[in-house]
């Protein structure tokens, strides 16, 4: 029971880390009941803390937002897409297959990282370049949509040139500003919810939209598709392009 809405969580594969069990190993997945949102943290340490990521979980639930966790099993380090001349001899950053697909089984993604703003950018894209799914990215460190444009990552706002897209998912929106390590602001957590909302929304009426489209005659399908196809050929010169 979480707020006075329910909610059925299948918790973590395995026991927690830490006195009490409350901090969650790497390569573990508490899943909602529905798959509506998946936070993604990096894997605990002494330098990767994912303690907000509990915080922000829990604070979505409240608002009713059907959200699962995932922790990566090598979430720390930095990704081979990376730049060579800053990369070190730490650990490597990536996906597994398996964590590739249970992010792809929900609607949208919320990527939690830390204050070092080429990690954030170089991270997300990694995770989005394997993962077809919009992302809201969560960070310490102010970044914008253009810093992930110039890394050749789709975003909602800013569009790589076509050449230059290195992404199947999207970034749809940033909240930076929550620190690594504490407490995440009531603000912070007000401003994710929204704008999670916000995007739920507009799947679920382009979902009923689709699928009233479906059911119409093929006629008036046509006549809609050559519709849309004008309209987007107009707007065409009016999209906003990072080059």
């Amino acid at each position: 029971m979480i707020g006075r809405t329910t909610q059925v969580v299948d918790c973590r594969e395995s026991m927690g880390l830490a006195k009490g069990g409350g901090l969650a190993q790497r390569g573990t997945l508490s899943e909602a009941s529905q798959p509506d949102v998946i936070a993604i943290a990096m894997s605990p340490g002494r330098r990767h803390i994912t303690k907000p990521v509990c915080e922000i979980t829990y604070g979505l639930r409240r608002e009713g937002i059907q959200t699962s966790v995932l922790v990566l099993e090598s979430g720390a380090g930095v990704p081979e897409s990376f730049p060579s001349a800053s990369r070190g001899f730490g650990p490597t950053f990536g996906l597994t297959p398996k964590e590739i697909e249970q992010i792809e089984r929900h609607k949208i993604a919320v990527i939690h990282l830390g204050n070092i703003r080429s990690h954030v950018v170089y991270k997300a894209k990694d995770v989005l370049a394997l993962a077809d799914v919009p992302a809201v990215i969560v960070c310490q460190s102010p970044v914008d949509f253009e810093d992930f444009a110039k890394a050749g990552v789709k975003t909602r706002l800013v569009t790589p040139p076509k050449n230059k897209v290195e992404t199947r998912g999207t970034v749809v929106d940033i909240v930076y500003g929550v620190t690594r390590g504490a407490t995440c602001q009531r603000e912070k957590l007000n401003r994710l919810a929204k704008v999670l909302n916000h995007h739920l929304a507009r799947m679920e009426r382009e979902e009923e939209r689709r699928q009233e489209e479906e059911e119409m005659p093929a006629a008036e399908r046509r006549a809609r598709a050559k519709k849309k196809a004008e309209e987007a050929t107009a707007e065409s010169g009016m999209s906003t392009s990072f080059i």
